[in-house]
């Protein structure tokens, strides 16, 4: 049983987050004016909701409640990251950092819930990996587009 409430912990901690990134690029879509940006950010606040929809499958399916909403960090976070555009000279860039602060604190989420994978099922380590190497692709990108965001002002 303790397996099952821990396993319900830690998914219920990603979900959580998982919301906040899913709100946090919905947030950069709607503060960028670059129309490739906003694309981009949307296509990932689309994947993040995508991870919740598997997070929350598996939480009922181990008959547990998931997490209905973000955090109060994750609204601060977002509210930091419009006033840091708002007074930034290149808003694009700024919203960029932001999204690589965001995403980087998920990948230590991801890493600290695998420690434990021997307690999580099989396809919960399945999919909480498959999750965390998006992630870091995702993250491998913005860096991509901040530095062409630096170098053009988008």
């Amino acid at each position: 049983m303790k397996t099952t409430v821990q396993t319900e912990k830690y998914l219920n901690d990603l979900l959580e987050k998982t919301y906040d990134a899913q709100r946090g690029y919905a947030n950069a879509a709607e503060i960028t004016e670059h129309v490739q940006l906003k694309r981009w950010f949307a296509e990932q606040g689309a994947r993040r909701t995508h991870y919740a929809a598997s997070l929350t499958k598996e939480l009922k399916a181990m008959n547990q409640d998931p997490e209905l909403d973000g955090s109060f960090k994750g609204d601060m976070h977002r509210g930091w990251m419009n006033l840091k555009a708002a007074l930034s000279l290149n808003k694009d860039e700024s919203i960029l950092e932001e999204c690589i602060t965001g995403e980087k604190k998920s990948i230590e989420e991801y890493t600290t819930v695998l420690e434990h994978k021997s307690e999580l099922p099989p396809t919960v380590v399945s999919i909480l990996e498959a999750q965390k190497d998006e992630i870091q692709s995702t993250v491998n990108t913005i860096k991509r587009l901040e530095d062409i965001a630096d170098d053009h002002n988008l």
